[in-house]
Formats: structure tokens, sequence, C-alpha cells
């Protein structure tokens, strides 16, 4: 239900987020297949800081030494601290129980992104600040493929297209500016972290007209 994504590029590969229970393991293994060595992961980069998207932050950071890259706003909510208020207490009880039945470990951002911020990976990529879900919440973007890693604005299944559900979202009064920076931004596909096909064109649309931009959604595949 939820993914984080390898951005495979040798030696200066990343990780964008890190999970929930068992992706590293996962990632461990793929590693192997790719024949690449725990040091040629160069950069964990989060998009925010909730369990399912930290879960395996710690672990992956002691197997690969790789540095932590994330908004300073994140580092309360990787430590299980952030005072959530209202409605929202709940993500932070289940984050709670979560967090102690996984056994989670905190670990430390080596690296704060900020908005606008161009990182020399993959090819480069573009740091697209989209408070709302959490104040630190970000996307990134790819010019090179012309491709958003758009975090948790959405979650995409053919089933059930919808934006986050109210008691995981901090400042969901700041979620239609971010949304509105992302039709400004118009790239040709969009990649959350919740989703069940992997079709950048298919979550552009799906974006597209859960957020009524109807006009966008429209669009063709070239």
């Amino acid at each position: 239900m939820g993914c984080c994504h390898l951005l495979y590029d040798g030696d200066n590969t990343v990780l964008l987020d890190t999970g929930l229970a068992g992706e590293s393991i996962r990632v461990r293994q793929l590693f192997r297949r790719l024949r690449l060595q725990p040091q040629s992961l160069k950069a964990i980069l989060l998009t925010h800081g909730h369990l399912d998207h930290a879960g395996n932050l710690a672990r992956l950071q002691r197997w690969s030494g790789a540095k932590i890259y994330a908004h300073p706003k994140e580092q309360a909510h990787i430590d299980g601290n952030y005072p959530y208020r209202g409605v929202n207490r709940w993500c932070g009880r289940l984050e709670a129980m979560g967090r102690k039945a996984l056994g989670y470990q905190s670990a430390k951002i080596d690296e704060f992104l900020t908005d606008g911020q161009h990182l020399p990976f993959w090819g480069g990529l573009e740091v697209i600040h989209l408070p709302g879900h959490t104040l630190g919440h970000c996307g990134f973007y790819s010019a090179k493929y012309n491709l958003l890693f758009s975090g948790d604005m959405m979650a995409s299944y053919w089933f059930n297209v919808h934006k986050p559900w109210a008691i995981f979202n901090s400042a969901p009064e700041l979620m239609p500016a971010s949304a509105e920076r992302i039709r400004r931004l118009r790239p040709r596909w969009i990649l959350p972290f919740h989703f069940d096909f992997l079709d950048g064109d298919l979550h552009r649309r799906r974006f597209a007209k859960l957020y009524g931009m109807q006009d966008w959604a429209a669009l063709q595949s070239a």
C-alpha cells in the first residue's frame, strides 16, 4: 500500500523514502540483483517524516552510510515528538503504536532541504516544498524526465483515488496552494508514494481530476 523509489545510477544511487515494514530487506535484495554495494547508496531523500515513509530510515542509513536529506520541519516527525493537535492527534497515536510494534529507531537529518534546491542525483532533482500533509512535506522534480515524485499529495488506486485523510494532515489549509504549485509546474508524469500501477501519466491525470484541474487531466499521452 506504500512504496519507496530507488533511483538507480550506479554508485550514485539514491532512495526516495524508506517505507514502513520489510522494505529495508527488499532494498538490500535489489542492491544484490543490481550488483551494487551498500555504499553505492549516496543519499536517502525523505518527502516527509511520517512512519510509513521513515520507518526504515535508521536501518538503511546504518547499512549504507548514506546521508539523510529532509526538510528541517520533519525532524520532529522522525523523532516521534511532533505536537499533533485536534483530529490530527489520531495520527500521532497510530504512529506511536507503530513505532513500538516495529521497534522503530529515530535518525538525524544530515542535510536540510529548501524549496527550489537542486540536488545532484539522478540527472538532477529539484526540491518542491509542498506543505499541508506535513509542514515540511516535499516533492522531487526531475526536469530531465519531466517527472514529479509527489509524496503524499494523493493516494492513487483504481478503487479509490483520494487526498490524504484528515487525521494525517498537519496543516490542511496549505494543501490547495501546494496543489496549485504542482499545476503550475505541470509535470508530464507524476508518481505518488501510495499507488497501484507504475504509470506516471495515469497518476498525473488522476491528480489533475482529483484537484479539479480538468484542462490538465484531459491532456493526451505524448
